[in-house]
């Protein structure tokens, strides 16, 4: 929808003139897309599959010099799925989010323990591995980063830089607090609990807060760059 948005603003100013050679490598693209798409996909495939479609849609309609004009486009489409497919075999934060999630329960005042990626109780515990680590969401929230300062620019790079980082710091410590949830739903030995907060439908409130609180501070933000528009029109 984004990407749409985009495009139709910009649609009168839009050279739609493409050549064989980028129209053919367009056409393969997305056929390529539409073949694996018809057979059991993988995730990283799914990761990538909006940036190649993407790809080759702009290669169709305006040949290489496509990319010039729908380089935002593309870098939501890049951002939606592609780092989490280069980067999740190369970063495992699993120990860091243990790590947290222990001090976050001792700090509450709990009898808690780490060994490795094991969050330790009295009565029970959990294994923190990459699914569960919060990286799926961090990568998530990043995507949402990238929209916003794509579609509300802001005027200074810090505040850009900002945002970046506070949506993959949010999206960690927001599942932090989760995943402390699940290890006293494990210590009191309540497994339809912890499955609620670890694959239910807990798990949605949980990123449903950590895009609430990333809007909050994107509107934070925009309501700082008010004043200053209001100054230029005058």
């Amino acid at each position: 929808m984004a990407t749409a948005s985009l495009i139709w603003q910009k649609h009168d100013r839009l050279n739609l003139e493409s050549g064989i050679f980028p129209s053919l490598l367009g056409l393969l693209m997305i056929a390529a897309v539409l073949l694996k798409s018809s057979t059991l996909a993988t995730s990283n495939f799914l990761g990538v599959s909006p940036l190649i479609s993407g790809i080759g849609l702009a290669l169709l309609a305006s040949g290489f010099r496509g990319f010039q004009y729908y380089w935002r486009e593309l870098l939501i489409l890049f951002f939606i799925g592609v780092p989490k497919v280069l980067i999740w075999p190369v970063i495992d934060i699993s120990g860091l989010t243990a790590r947290f999630t222990t001090f976050i329960l001792w700090y509450s005042g709990f009898n808690v323990s780490r060994r490795g990626f094991e969050v330790i109780m009295p009565g029970g515990g959990v294994n923190v591995n990459m699914g569960c680590s919060g990286f799926a969401g961090m990568f998530y929230l990043l995507g949402f980063a990238v929209l916003f300062l794509i579609l509300f620019p802001l005027k200074k790079l810090e505040k850009k830089i900002l945002v970046l980082s506070a949506s993959v710091v949010i999206a960690f410590i927001v599942n932090g607090f989760r995943v402390a949830i699940m290890a006293l739903f494990a210590n009191v030995q309540d497994d339809q609990g912890l499955q609620y907060w670890h694959v239910g439908e807990g798990s949605l409130i949980f990123m449903m807060i950590s895009v609430g609180l990333f809007g909050l501070l994107c509107w934070f933000l925009l309501r700082q760059e008010e004043p200053q528009t209001e100054e230029i029109s005058k």
